[in-house]
């Protein structure tokens, strides 16, 4: 009972230093975000658009590219990269689409650009990256970096690891950041219909990945 109690007692405590670790993180990050725009030639009008839309949706974000890259720090990274370019193209934006699916297109884009550049290193060679066949195997991620995920949720993004790029996309905006079809739609620059056809391909491949490991399990037993 005394173990039981401190695997329970150290799992606990894991859960509340990664949140703080978290937190600490989105903190460091904006203040670096802020310093970098007020050192830029910008008004005090795009430094308030730009605090907004981090305040509102920096967490979505950081969970939209933890989820693709499974790793904390890379995440972080390319949060960062992704506010960067916010600030350079805010201007540009049209207000064809709401802002939220405009982030999410900017955050996709920097994902496809860190799986490129991942690729180069892994190869060390440039091979073309398609985009709609390639699987985005990213790094494994450390236990404590999952420790809030429960083992469902584990398995599936295990599972997903073996899904096409598309396929992995569409996954977690859809499932995992509660994104619209429409609006999966409007940040890959897709038609409604393909997002439903890819959607069903990911499932029925996930639903057929997640029985095997079942049965391997069962087995195992």
């Amino acid at each position: 009972m005394e173990v039981v109690n401190l695997i329970f007692f150290n799992s606990e405590r894991s859960i509340i230093l990664t949140r703080i670790t978290v937190k600490l993180i989105h903190i460091v990050t904006f203040f670096v975000l802020t310093r970098q725009i007020n050192e830029t030639e910008v008004g005090w009008v795009q430094q308030s658009i730009f605090h907004r839309l981090y305040d509102t949706y920096h967490q979505d974000v950081f969970n939209f590219l933890f989820y693709l890259v499974k790793n904390r720090t890379a995440a972080e990274d390319l949060s960062h990269e992704v506010y960067v370019r916010v600030l350079k193209s805010y201007e540009r934006f049209e207000g064809k689409s709401s802002e939220k699916t405009w982030l999410f297109s900017i955050a996709k884009n920097v994902a496809i650009d860190y799986f490129r550049k991942k690729q180069v290193r892994d190869k060390h060679a440039f091979t073309a990256f398609d985009w709609e066949t390639e699987q985005l195997v990213s790094q494994s991620p450390s236990p404590e970096q999952f420790v809030e995920l429960n083992e469902q949720l584990r398995h599936m993004l295990d599972a997903l690891e073996r899904c096409s790029g598309d396929q992995k996309m569409v996954v977690i905006m859809r499932f995992l950041q509660d994104l619209s079809i429409q609006e999966t739609a409007e940040v890959l620059g897709w038609t409604q219909g393909k997002v439903k056809t890819t959607q069903h391909r990911a499932l029925k491949q996930l639903r057929q990945l997640l029985e095997q490991q079942d049965g391997k399990e069962a087995n195992s037993l």
